[in-house]
Formats: C-alpha cells, structure tokens, sequence
C-alpha cells in the first residue's frame, strides 16, 4: 500500500473498527455455526445440553438417581473413539471424586444459563431500538404508501433483510471507495493495535456486537438441522454481512462524521423507508428468536431440577423444540420495558449485551474443552489449539466487554446473580428432599408387615402414586397407610425421572419393576424423559401406562419361562394358538404359571374399569430444629415463597382434579 494511502487509513480509525467487523463475523460467526460448536449443538440445549452430556459419561450429578438401566436406552449411547487415552480417564476420575468440581461444574451452568435468560432480555431492546433509531432520520417528505406492505413469512422477511442489505452494500462499496479491500491484509490488524494501544483494546467490546446471536445456537438447532443451519449461515447470512461491513467501511471513506448512524445514514434515499421497515421486521424475528431459546433453555433446566416448576406450552404439533412459557413471557417484557426506560439508550444496553454475550461463549468454549478431553479423546495437539486460538480470542474480547462494566456491563450479572440465586435455592431443596426420601424409603421387610396386616382393606380401583423417588418406595406411602388403612387392588408408584440426553425413544420410556409380594399387585415405575422430550402427549398418560403394565407383566412371566426352561434343559416355543409353551419337564408348572399371568391381566382391567386414581404427594418442606439461621430462611421463606407462587405437579403433569387425590407429610430437611 502506498505511503499516502496508510496515512489516510492512520486518521480514519473509525473505518478500521468497521473493517475489524467484518475480521470478527469471519472469525467467531463461521467458527460457531461450521466447528464443533455446532456439534455440541446438537443437544439441542447450549450450556445445560454440554453440562447434560458430561453427566452422562461421568457421575457428577448431584442426584444419585442414575440407574443400570438407563444406559440401555438408544440416545444414551454415543460412539467413542476406540483409543482410549489415559488423560480422559484422570479427568474422569478427578470429577468424579472431588465434590467441589461437582458444585462447579453446576454453578457454571447456572451462571451460563442465566446470562442466556438475560440475553433474552435485552436482545428485544437493543435489536428494535437500533432499528427504530432510524426515524430520526426521517425527512418531512414521505411519499410511499408503507401500509401495504405485507411480508408473509417470517423466513421471506429475513431473505428481503439480507438481500437488501447485500444490495446496499455492493452499491456503497462500488459508489465511495473500493480501496477498503485492502483491510484483508492482517497487517492493517496490528498496526490499528499498534497505534492506539489501549483504545483499541477497549474498541473490542463494540466490535463484539457483530457476532451477537451465536450464543443461541442452540435455539436454530432445536428447529432446524445442523446442515440447514450450516449452509443458510455460509451461502446467505455471511456473505450479506460481510457485503454490508465492507459498504459501511466505504461510506465511512467519505462521510467520516458520521460514525454514530453508519447504518441508515448509509441507505440510499430512494429506498430509506423501505429498509426501514424491513429493518425493523427483522429485528422483532431476532428478538424472537432470542426470546424462544430463553424458553427452550428454560425447559431443559426445568427438566433437570434446576429452575421452578413452570407451564410449558408446546406451540407446535411438527417440532418439539417450539415452546412457550407464559409465566417466563410476562417476566420478559416487564425487564425489557424497565431496561429500555431505565438505560434509553443503546450505546448503554450495548456495553451490557456484550457482556451476556461473551459470557455465554467463554462458558460454552470452557465446557467444550471438557468434553473434547473426557468423551470425544480428541488429540491433545488440537485441544490446545482450540484454547490458543479460540479461547484466546474469547478471554481477550471479554476482558475488554469488563472494561465497561460501570457503564451499564453491570446489568446482565446483577441480572444473572439474581437469577443463579433462584435456581440454586430451588435445586439445593430439591436434592434435599431426594436425599430425605433416599434415607427414608420403605424398606421390603416393611411391604411384607403391610401385605399380611389383617386391617388393611383393599378396594377395586387402580391408584398411581406419584413420587420423584427412582430407588425404592417413598416414604409418604407408608405415611399413608397408616392413616388410611385401605389400598386399592393395583398401586403403581410412578417417578417422573429425565436423563441426561435429549430425547428418549417412546417405546424405552417406561421401566417396570415389581414390588414383592406379588400378591400386593404393587408396581414402580420410572417415567423417562429427555430434557426436550413432550411429557404431555395427546394420548391420556395413565393409557399409555396400563398398556405398557401389560406389556411387562407378560415379559415377566415369559422371562420366568426361559429361565426355568434353561434350568431344565428343555425348549421354548409358541403354541399354535401363539402361546408360550415349554417343552421340558414342568409343563404343568407352566400352565400354572399362564394362568397366573391371565388372571393377573384380568386384575389389572378390573381395576382400571374400577376406577384411576391419581395420588400426589403434598410435601411441606421445612428446616429441621438444628438448622442455623442461613438454611431455616432458604427452606422456610425462600422456597416456600417460590412453591406458593409457582405451579403444582399436578398442574404441570395435567393430573385430572376430579380423580386427584393429595397426600399430605411433612419433611424436615
């Protein structure tokens, strides 16, 4: 370059912030939607899908609720690379075994989590703000007739957005100054940082806003496949960006001073109002999108014990990833009416946006390397690149997003702690209570003194009993029977338990076992759910669970079949009337055994024709006398206040009231 042309480019630094745009949305925007970003992603979850998936492939959960047979169901396997590396196994074992990491590894969670949710929270004000900020450059003519524009879709007023901005961009580009394709060359980069030093440091936190919307990847993922995502992201969404930084570079050459509305000011006239509109437009879709990864990311943490209990409304019958929060959507717009009157600005709303933002991918990046270490073995050359090159980049544009953190950055962590606060309460009671009702469970011995008490009366009628207990019998049931002597002909215990994966297969979702004696006709099961499985399907649940009930009862006794088959040397066949029938010594043994399961069928259907119950346990949580001051108010004011004011199980399950009945106990935790 020539020597006038550095000279010129020396005094005009605000277009080497404009040129620096584009270095960053090629950088970071094409490192998230085409690297291992988007393969994480795929859990359909962000930074509790990354936490999800470490859960499963080491014990650091905080419930010990894992059982055998959870890694029977399909989704919870996942393909490894065959060589096994000493390193995963260090890491392994020292997560596993230090309670500290645990508590980390949670917080981080919490603390990702809530910066999304805060995210959600000024997305919508930042996005419509800078769109609207537009109409100060309105002139007195306005000529167009806008209220007949009409865009039908969502996806056609995005692909009119980033045409128009292509469009714009080419024009300014080929009207000002074409020269600025020079600023591909990487040495222009160290001359701006080696002539302002500390200014341009600080010029990152604002370049930062050109690759905001990444952090929510996971929202598209839920919606569309990673392919989709992939080529709309390198065929329309870079090259249109990348068209729009380089004409505001080039109006920038000529109309220095007007840095601050680079955007409009940059619009040609004839088309001002037009784009207007559009812009605005796409800004709403934006903060919608944001908006419903909040709700999807609500959903998951929801599932996992980790926020209040909350309605969740699935807005879409095609893909289970669309949900909407009700109580969450009232929440929103309350915060981002206060944000917008209390900030008024977006210069200060945008110090705080980037701070949410870089947060969320530095946690994302960090949890990234766990698992490319611990689950994929990926080769230590390329994790070290990986945090070189990339997390490198990340710390350096959040250290300087911090810089502003009395100029409004303060917002999404005040924001965040509050947040972290509401959800570690809710979650450290939860376990609490798992923990209460781990220790106090029935034990068999005291099944077997219930099923021989003269006393006890049994009534026809099925009765589900709804516990979070995976392990054994909750101790509200024996709580129950002694206060009401009576059980009905069949009892199924049913624990509503999610696992760490995304979805689980429909016909793996159930798992039976049976409680002895079996004169009893007592049940448990485990419910399995994904963190984005629906759990209120169009089929009535206790439907689905007396035929799934029949299904094991005949397994068991065919599973008993085999195994005295085995014992005896004999065969196993079907019958022609499509029985089992056992061609060893204890034929008899066997029709006894067939009749045992008929009549235990037959059971079954009385009891349902007799009559569902729903039993639910209402528990009253309180702090035990040794409590100290700190753990009385969590569980006494702050977790009861939470519980009042939020929803039931029996609201969030759909339990039908009429045939509801709750069971009160009080646990001392």
């Amino acid at each position: 370059m020539a020597s006038e042309d550095r000279v010129e480019v020396e005094d005009n630094e605000v277009v080497r912030m404009e040129e620096e745009k584009g270095d960053q949305l090629s950088f970071q925007k094409l490192r998230r939607y085409d690297s291992l970003d988007v393969e994480s992603a795929r859990l359909d979850g962000g930074t509790f899908a990354l936490y999800s998936l470490i859960c499963r492939y080491a014990k650091v959960g905080l419930i010990p609720s894992q059982e055998l047979e959870d890694r029977d169901v399909s989704n919870f396997q996942m393909e490894l690379p065959s060589k096994s590396l000493e390193r995963a196994s260090r890491l392994k074992s020292k997560l596993e075994n230090s309670h500290s990491s645990k508590y980390f590894l949670l917080f981080a969670t919490m603390l990702g989590t809530s910066m999304v949710i805060g995210d959600g929270v000024l997305t919508p004000c930042i996005s419509v703000l800078s769109a609207v900020g537009g109409i100060k450059e309105a002139t007195s003519v306005m000529t167009e007739d806008l209220g007949q524009t009409k865009l039908a879709t969502p996806l056609l007023q995005l692909c009119v957005w980033f045409s128009l901005l292509a469009g714009i961009g080419v024009y300014n580009f080929i009207k000002f100054d074409r020269s600025v394709v020079k600023a591909i060359n990487p040495q222009y980069i160290v001359d701006y940082f080696g002539r302002n030093k500390k200014d341009a440091w600080i010029s990152l936190g604002g370049i930062v806003l050109a690759i905001t919307g990444t952090e929510a990847l996971f929202a598209d993922v839920g919606h569309f496949t990673v392919w989709s995502i992939q080529i709309s992201m390198c065929c329309v969404t870079y090259p249109a960006l990348i068209l729009a930084y380089t004409g505001q570079a080039s109006f920038l050459r000529k109309h220095s001073d007007d840095v601050l509305d680079t955007f409009f000011k940059s619009i040609p006239k004839p088309i001002y109002w037009p784009m207007f509109v559009v812009a605005v437009a796409a800004a709403i879709i934006a903060s919608q999108a944001m908006i419903s990864g909040t709700f999807s990311i609500i959903q998951q943490s929801l599932s996992l014990g980790c926020f209040p209990r909350v309605k969740i409304v699935h807005t879409s019958a095609k893909y289970e990833g669309q949900v909407f929060i009700p109580e969450i959507n009232y929440l929103l717009m309350i915060a981002c009416v206060a944000v917008t009157l209390g900030f008024r600005t977006t210069a200060k709303i945008g110090n705080a946006y980037g701070i949410a933002v870089v947060f969320v991918m530095t946690l994302t990046s960090s949890f990234l390397i766990l698992i490319m270490i611990m689950i994929w073995k990926t080769h230590i050359l390329l994790v070290i690149s990986y945090i070189v090159i990339i997390c490198s980049v990340e710390l350096m544009y959040l250290s300087s997003v911090l810089y502003k953190f009395d100029r409004g950055g303060y917002l999404p962590l005040a924001f965040a702690m509050v947040l972290m606060l509401i959800m570690y309460i809710w979650n450290d009671v939860y376990r609490r209570k798992y923990h209460y009702e781990l220790n106090n469970k029935v034990s068999p011995e005291k099944v077997k003194e219930i099923a021989i008490q003269t006393n006890l009366c049994r009534i026809p009628g099925l009765a589900i009993f709804y516990s979070e207990l995976v392990h054994g019998i909750p101790p509200i049931f024996e709580h129950y029977v002694d206060n009401v002597p009576a059980l009905h002909s069949v009892l199924v215990f049913v624990s509503i338990k999610s696992l760490p994966i995304g979805k689980v297969p429909v016909e793996e979702r159930f798992l039976f076992r049976r409680v002895q004696p079996s004169e009893l006709n007592v049940f448990r099961c485990v419910v399995r759910y994904g963190y984005t499985d629906v759990r209120n399907e169009q089929e009535p649940f206790e439907r689905i669970l007396i035929e799934r009930l029949k299904g094991f009862i005949k397994e068991d006794f065919i599973f008993k079949a085999i195994l005295r088959a085995n014992q005896e040397g004999g065969e196993l066949g079907d019958d022609e009337n499509g029985k089992w029938n056992g061609n060893g010594n204890g034929n008899g043994d066997e029709r006894e055994e067939e009749g045992m399961e008929e009549r235990e069928i037959e059971v079954l259907d009385k009891a349902w024709r007799a009559g569902v119950v729903h039993l639910v346990g209402e528990h009253e949580v309180v702090a035990c006398k040794e409590a100290g001051i700190g753990k009385r108010i969590m569980i006494d004011y702050a977790y009861n206040f939470l519980k009042r004011n939020l929803r039931q199980t029996n609201k969030v399950f759909d339990i039908p009231h009429k045939r509801m009945l709750k069971v009160g106990m009080t646990y001392e935790l």
